[in-house]
């Protein structure tokens, strides 16, 4: 039995940003009041791609921030694991504007809860929407992305990894089974 499937390839998450982008774009009407703010890690190198994508199209740059949540996790008191601190760098108000948070897998929803309720600690937004590359399912939550590159239905035996060249040299969506 096959345990490791590649599932998207560097050209698929390419062209998943691409349409992503576009569509932030049109649903926003273009980039007025628009940021990015990334999930640390792998939603931070999305947001990143996802910046330069809408810069080609607009011609106009977007601001970026980066969120940490871990502080805000609300599985801090059951995890026999000790947290790891990343810095939460966003330079700009967020009060008015449109927040597009980034992130690579949306699955329970408890990250994203997480974040929105950091972000919330930093200002009022006029609105938050959230784009993922991956959309597992099995929601804890009720949360649902407003722009996903795929939706990846999956069983809770299996690990949906994204690879990313900025951490790992090469690009791909991988769906292992947890043996």
């Amino acid at each position: 039995m096959e345990k490791k499937k590649i599932v998207m390839d560097a050209e698929g998450i390419d062209r998943s940003l691409t349409r992503i982008a576009y569509e932030i774009l049109e649903k926003n009407k273009g980039v007025e009041e628009l940021v990015l703010v990334g999930i640390r890690t792998g939603g931070v190198f999305l947001a990143e791609r996802l910046r330069r994508k809408i810069f080609e199209i607009e011609g106009r740059e977007v601001p970026l921030g980066i969120l940490d949540i871990t502080l805000y996790r609300d599985d801090l008191q059951t995890s026999h694991r000790k947290p790891r601190l990343g810095k939460t760098d966003i330079p700009f108000s967020l009060n008015g504007k449109k927040v597009v948070l980034v992130d690579d897998v949306l699955f329970t929803g408890r990250t994203i809860r997480a974040a929105m309720d950091a972000l919330i600690d930093f200002g009022r937004p006029k609105l938050i929407q959230l784009t993922v590359l991956i959309d597992r399912g099995h929601r804890e939550l009720p949360i649902r992305a407003d722009f996903v590159g795929k939706n990846l239905p999956s069983s809770l035996w299996e690990a949906v990894s994204v690879i990313l060249t900025e951490k790992n040299g090469m690009d791909e969506v991988v769906v292992e089974l947890n043996a």
